[in-house]
């Protein structure tokens, strides 16, 4: 089985419309999503058309400010504390990498907890640990909800995640804790990375080395989720071997087209659930 992500996708951001819709009809103003851009990172910029494309389309407001590479960094702090206390803005996501002279550390946590759609601030991240409520980082919510449209029953499972980063392995892995799965985290050091992968019921691999699981690390009936997304001669492959894989694992998503769109989805399901929640405070 090959999970489409651009399919599940879709239905998430059609239910994401009609949530919008009813928000809109009851609360009388519609969330609100304001992406800051500091640079001119091709991929960046495609990735944020694509956010404000996709937000428009459910009827999330969004607002995109851009900045030169050399913007100030108190600038872009000022701008953060000002929409904190805009009430139309319900999320604040500052798009990554930032200029080197710009602290990724001091933005984040100048983001409202309560609006860091990225959840990425050291208070969701500790919240996500503690099994409490938080903003979960867009790719593994997204990873998260393919492995459930595969198998909704996760408890006892062994997961391998193969990358402990903090974008997607260790909150990967907090949501699969969550699920009662037995959660293995892999990476550069690991001793033997295929024995690991071959006792796994899921693997999670986002280390962006490309076709590095092959068919002999999965075991038969696994599911597959790969985040990695590397260029090669050939075009865009994974950090998995898909021809390989695909013959031996239960489920796996491809690339493109698997991970990538649930990533933009989730981030609309993100900035609605701020806004939800601000309407209780």
């Amino acid at each position: 089985m090959i999970i489409d992500g651009k399919k599940v996708a879709a239905e998430l951001r059609g239910e994401l419309k009609k949530k919008v819709t009813e928000l809109k009809s009851t609360y009388g103003e519609a969330p609100g999503l304001t992406v800051i851009l500091v640079g001119e990172d091709p991929p960046s910029k495609i990735y944020v058309k694509n956010k404000e494309k996709s937000a428009t389309e459910v009827g999330i407001n969004s607002v995109v400010i851009k900045y030169p590479e050399n913007v100030e960094e108190k600038i872009v702090l000022n701008k953060i504390k000002e929409l904190n206390n805009d009430n139309k803005v319900s999320g604040i996501l500052v798009q990554l990498p930032l200029p080197k002279h710009i602290d990724k550390r001091k933005v984040i946590e100048t983001i409202l907890p309560s609006k860091d759609v990225d959840g990425f601030h050291p208070m969701n991240v500790g919240n996500l640990s503690s099994g409490y409520d938080s903003s979960i980082p867009c790719t593994p919510l997204g990873c998260y909800l393919l492995i459930k449209k595969v198998k909704k029953n996760l408890s006892g499972k062994h997961a391998v995640i193969i990358g402990r980063s903090n974008l997607n392995g260790k909150p990967m892995t907090q949501l699969l804790l969550k699920e009662n799965c037995t959660v293995t985290i892999t990476h550069s050091k690991t001793k033997d990375l295929k024995v690991e992968c071959s006792r796994a019921d899921i693997i999670v691999a986002a280390v962006g080395r490309p076709k590095l699981v092959k068919g002999g690390w999965v075991k038969k009936g696994a599911i597959v989720i790969d985040v990695g997304i590397n260029k090669t001669d050939s075009g865009l492959v994974g950090d998995v071997d898909f021809d390989e894989v695909y013959k031996v694992a239960k489920a796996i998503t491809p690339v493109p087209g698997g991970v990538g769109p649930m990533t933009i989805a989730c981030l609309l399901n993100n900035t609605v659930e701020c806004f939800k929640k601000a309407q209780f405070n």
